[in-house]
């Protein structure tokens, strides 16, 4: 991401991604409560910072992604997640996808999106 020159987007769908990962990460034993907390609040000083700008999933993100739906998920095995997150970024029109879920990436493939 430092490489990137362009503004960054989180929607708010995202952001609950961010906050509910930490929770399963501690869950899975994967990291300590305090080790979550301190990374939940370094993402939230970034969003303050203006690192990323926190957008909502308007109308049009969600009829894009029933667009996507009806072209993908029945080829692709596309998952709701997937389709939100990537049409959010359709709709914000960004130039890069940052993303380690094979299954998002796979779809931005599809949709010929720059990956990270």
């Amino acid at each position: 991401m430092q490489a990137s020159s362009g503004d960054r987007f989180v929607t708010t769908f995202g952001e609950l991604e961010v906050v509910n990962a930490m929770g399963l990460r501690i869950f899975r034993k994967e990291v300590s409560p305090a080790q979550a907390q301190s990374s939940l609040i370094e993402f939230e000083k970034d969003l303050r910072d203006g690192v990323f700008q926190l957008r909502g999933l308007t109308d049009q993100v969600l009829e894009r992604a029933h667009q996507l739906s009806r072209q993908t998920t029945a080829k692709l095995g596309t998952r709701t997640a997937d389709l939100l997150h990537l049409a959010a970024a359709l709709e914000l029109g960004v130039d890069c996808l940052y993303s380690f879920d094979l299954h998002q990436r796979k779809l931005a493939q599809t949709l010929r999106l720059k990956l990270n």
